[in-house]
């Protein structure tokens, strides 16, 4: 079986956690992607995806530039490392109930980010969300 390391986006958009939410927007427009890695002195703390956008700021009627990633992240964030296999990532997303989990080196470097749909085109290349995930994005 394959390691994490074959299956995941390696073109990871961070931001720091004094970076303000529409940074992270514009960012994510940008790179035509629904996440940012938050950094805290280079190392990945949180995630932050475009629903958390508009759940903990738009919905709570938070400033978007005044409000930076660090007041709107999640908690303890979670990481594997390149080693780990698809399946332990599958197991890890369904125990914390997130799609994707970044990827850290020896040195708490960012070095990837595997995505469910990276899982599933790696372990059910057929499924629905295999192809879907393999689509190119709307636009």
């Amino acid at each position: 079986m394959s390691t994490i390391s074959a299956v995941m986006t390696t073109d990871i958009v961070s931001l720091p956690a004094n970076s303000s939410i529409v940074e992270a927007a514009l960012a994510m427009r940008g790179a035509d992607i629904g996440y940012v890695v938050m950094t805290e002195q280079g190392q990945p703390r949180g995630v932050i995806t475009d629903r958390d956008i508009t759940v903990r700021v738009v919905a709570e009627g938070l400033d978007p530039a005044q409000t930076t990633l660090g007041e709107v992240a999640s908690g303890e964030l979670v990481c594997l490392t390149p080693d780990h296999s698809p399946s332990d990532a599958a197991k890890l997303m369904r125990e914390l109930a997130v799609r994707r989990l970044p990827v850290i080196d020896e040195n708490d470097r960012l070095v990837g980010v595997v995505s469910i749909g990276d899982l599933a085109e790696e372990l059910d290349a057929d499924s629905a969300l295999a192809e879907i995930s393999a689509s190119p994005p709307n636009r």
